[in-house]
């Protein structure tokens, strides 16, 4: 492989598109030696030829092509014309004024980071000080991944630099099918485990039956457990793109961190996994030493309850969670829907998805001059302007033809064409209808649809444009205004940092709780939209190894690494102080203060129902000053104010278990959080918060009620000395309203000053619904 284009180059590149004509430039600001002179589309196919002409260009101003070879750094000879060389001020000018050159910029530094998330999050690995430095990069740390195994010939999990492995692990690397434990486990990968009997047990099958490959070992034929294990604890991969787009370095949350890999799901179905399965995993991890446990694993609504062993996920957590192991997992991927959200036990660190501040965007020409900016992993050559159509129906529904997910059409009809097609469907829509349109002699695809920012490419690199029924609407009327409409399509471009906001992910489930209200969930939200990792060579939308995916699956690693950061700074720190130091310092706002809001139909303003605290902010997390503590005994609380029966919480425990006469209140669970699912006049809770920042320290409490509540503290001020390191404090919250509402949403924060702990408050009225007689 040749030497990776340099970031200036290639945004060169995308900010003038091959084939566009563009004035020679008459004036260089030249502030560095190198420059890059960029020249379009390439004029030659042999790369040689390319690379002559450069040197013959560069040395008609240097003078000599001896002097031009030693000026010249590098030769852009393949995807598009130009090179980069060391110029004067003077000679850069003269150069600008070539035939055939577009642009001459000088060179200048970047800091590339491709999982771009990570400094997003503000834990770039060029700070000397913050989270990941503070914490050694994980180092010492085990994470434990229960997904569908790992590729271990990735990069990403390459062992170089790591000591020895960490003295608490007990674990073992299990040989099986193309999984040698001597070869392919390391210092990085430290163990790693499968588990299928459950899931051959309830298949009744071979599951070699269903098409799709699979291995009886920890390797990974899917990919989503190697993308989700490389989010986590990737070590620092270079120059790595997803089709030429956000290129840089890429790296997991801890780096320095160490994987054990337990393989429970399994490439049957789109990926199945059974909960005996799961809860083997469970029970291995636990024995094993590992320290966080990443669950990117749901089920589906309706849920199982917590004590319910069919769930396993709620149950095998339980039991780790009681052992010091954080257990973290994904929210589920059925938003924007309410009530959808799941691994709801308040006893599991639950992960929203948020994307973050970088985009795609894809320009669209139409024939009028106009052009809107579209979504799309689209990295091919420019479809120059060709007839755009949009199928239109006879009959009482015209159109009905134009219907992403049942587009009909014909080859005279499509054949070098560009189509346009609406849907309300999500990424399944996307594909069928660029199969269609392929498969007709299509030249490209724009797809009119809800707003949402997580993309795919479509097959083979075929163009599939995605904008929002807005845009769709305004190209439609082109379409139907003009006798022969045209539009072109431009290669997606690569943007990071402002005006791109982070939001919600549309396909995030959301809050409330369906099986405990009063149980805020999710409880943070991480990125989550088109993260670049580490993947199976046999996942059908890898490139080079790599895969851009979205989901909570992807969320949740991201908050699995910071929780092993935490564990490295803090040791002694149970799983609940590092589910409250993550919620009570999440972001509400973008690093640009503008709020976050959350993707749907139409798009709102986030509230906790759609990201828990907010977006997960490690630096603060690592010093938040307080936090809600729990232990077994707290969740026992729980569970007896769920009425489950005193037989099945002992049975989960393992201790007997008799649940007092009148149940606890489920409000005064100790959480970061309070949601108040069914408040009439008034209700008054309490937490207990305990100082883990400066042993004097005077937190005072800043309310913001939710509309229509008054909300008191008691006490208001909280003094913490050498002595006094826990401080229990009361809530009541009063409402006038004498109707059922909605929720609405507040605060209550505690400021010394330096720390600001924030608890998320929800509050819905409901008042007794009066007995009508029919009689």
């Amino acid at each position: 492989m040749g030497k990776p284009i340099p970031l200036c180059a290639l945004l060169c590149l995308l900010l003038f598109p091959c084939g566009q004509v563009i004035l020679n430039i008459t004036k260089v600001e030249a502030t560095s030696n190198v420059h890059i002179v960029y020249l379009g589309e390439t004029q030659h196919d042999d790369p040689m030829l390319t690379t002559n002409s450069h040197h013959d260009m560069l040395a008609s101003v240097v003078g000599s092509k001896e002097i031009a070879s030693e000026l010249m750094v590098y030769s852009y000879k393949h995807g598009f014309s130009g090179f980069a060389a060391k110029f004067t001020e003077s000679q850069a000018q003269k150069v600008a004024e070539l035939p055939g050159v577009v642009r001459v910029i000088p060179n200048s530094l970047h800091r590339i980071q491709t999982t771009r998330s990570w400094d997003f999050l503000g834990l770039s690995a060029h700070s000397p000080v913050n989270t990941l430095h503070n914490s050694s990069m994980g180092d010492g740390v085990i994470i434990g991944v229960l997904d569908t195994g790992i590729w271990p010939e990735a990069k990403s999990f390459s062992d170089k630099g790591l000591g020895p492995i960490p003295s608490h692990w007990k674990g073992v690397c299990e040989s099986g099918k193309r999984f040698k434990a001597k070869s392919h486990c390391n210092r990085k990968i430290i163990g790693a485990r499968w588990f299928v009997e459950g899931l051959v047990a309830e298949y009744g099958q071979p599951l070699n039956i269903s098409g799709n490959r699979e291995f009886f070992s920890p390797r990974d034929a899917n990919g989503h457990g190697t993308h989700t294990a490389s989010t986590a604890a990737g070590a620092f991969v270079h120059n790595v793109s997803y089709r030429g787009l956000g290129h840089g370095t890429i790296r997991g949350g801890a780096p320095r961190a160490r994987l054990a890999i337990y393989k429970v799901c399994w490439n049957v179905l789109g990926g199945q996994c059974s909960s005996a399965d799961i809860l083997k995993a469970f029970d291995e991890a636990i024995h094993d030493g590992v320290d966080v446990l990443s669950l990117s694993i749901g089920s589906s609504i309706p849920l199982f309850s917590d004590i319910d062993e069919r769930d396993g996920i709620a149950t095998g957590s339980f039991h780790a969670v009681a052992k010091g192991i954080t257990v973290v997992c994904g929210a589920a991927n059925d938003g924007p829907f309410a009530q959808t959200v799941q691994n709801s036990a308040p006893w599991i660190l639950t992960v929203a998805a948020s994307s973050m501040d970088r985009a795609f965007p894809t320009p669209i020409t139409l024939g009028n001059n106009k052009t809107f900016l579209g979504q799309a992993i689209y990295t091919g050559k420019e479809i120059g302007f060709s007839s755009l159509i949009y199928p239109e129906a006879k009959g009482l529904n015209p159109n009905s033809a134009g219907v992403c997910q049942s587009l009909s059409v014909d080859d005279s009809m499509v054949a070098g064409k560009v189509v346009l097609c609406f849907t309300t469907m999500n990424l399944g829509a996307v594909r069928s209808a660029a199969e269609v349109v392929k498969e007709a002699g299509g030249v490209g695809l724009i797809v009119a649809k809800n707003p949402g920012e997580a993309l795919y490419p479509c097959t083979d690199g075929f163009p599939c444009v995605e904008v929002d029924y807005e845009i769709g609407t305004r190209i439609l009327f082109y379409i139907r205004s003009t006798r022969s409409p045209v539009v072109k399509l431009s290669p997606s471009k690569t943007i990071v940092g402002e005006p791109v906001l982070a939001k919600v992910a549309h396909f995030s489930s959301r809050g409330p709780n369906s099986i405990a209200p009063a149980i805020l969930k999710p409880d943070i939200a991480a990125p989550g939209v088109n993260i670049l990792a580490a993947t199976s060579p046999l996942d059908r939308f890898q490139d080079g190894g790599y895969a851009m995916h979205s989901g909570t699956s992807m969320a949740t690693p991201h908050v699995s690494g910071i929780a092993a950061l935490l564990k490295a700074i803090h040791p002694d720190w149970s799983p609940a102080a590092i589910k409250s130091a993550i919620v009570t310092t999440a972001w509400r706002n973008n690093p640009s203060d503008f709020p976050v809001f959350a993707e749907g139909s139409p798009q709102k303003l986030a509230d906790p129902f759609d990201y828990g605290g907010g977006i997960t902010n490690p630096n603060g997390a690592a010093q938040p000053g307080l936090v809600y503590d729990m232990a077994t005994d707290d969740y026992v609380n729980y569970l007896c104010a769920m009425d489950y029966n005193n037989t099945a919480i002992s049975r989960l425990t393992g201790n007997p278990t008799v649940c007092p006469t009148e149940a606890p209140s489920i409000l005064n669970i100790n959480l970061p959080s309070i949601t108040i699912p069914n408040l009439r006049n008034s209700t008054t809770l309490t937490r207990t918060v305990t100082n883990v920042g400066a042993s004097t320290s005077i937190y005072k409490a800043v309310i913001e009620p939710p509309f229509g509540t008054s909300v008191s503290v008691e006490p208001n001020v909280l003094v913490f000395d050498r002595k006094t390191k826990k401080l229990t404090f009361s809530v009541t919250v009063n409402t006038s309203h004498q109707v059922n509402t909605g929720y609405f949403f507040g605060s209550i924060t505690w400021i010394d000053g330096v720390h600001t702990v924030r608890t998320p408050l929800s509050v819905r009225t409901e008042i007794s619904q009066p007995y009508i007689d029919e009689n």
